[in-house]
């Protein structure tokens, strides 16, 4: 279970709403301390699996997210598609 966090995606609301997301690509934004690879750097992630009943989702990470992300925003992409 390294390497993975629960992620609370807006408008999702019950456990039949997440299969949705599953698969799907996550990217957590942030801001470099040392900008001498950027300005902003990206953590990526693939959701995995639901948690719970509330629409909470399994997301793991490339690297572990830093303590500053809790209750942080991530983004959602809507890829890769199953459609």
């Amino acid at each position: 279970m390294t390497h993975t966090s629960l992620v609370k995606i807006e408008g999702v609301n019950d456990k039949n709403d997440t299969s949705f997301y599953l698969g799907k690509r996550v990217a957590y934004c942030y801001r470099a301390a040392n900008q001498k690879k950027g300005k902003s750097r990206v953590i990526w992630g693939k959701v995995t699996a639901s948690h719970g009943n509330n629409g909470v989702v399994r997301t793991k990470f490339k690297r572990n997210l830093p303590p500053r992300a809790m209750g942080d925003r991530i983004r959602v992409m809507l890829y890769p598609s199953r459609v």
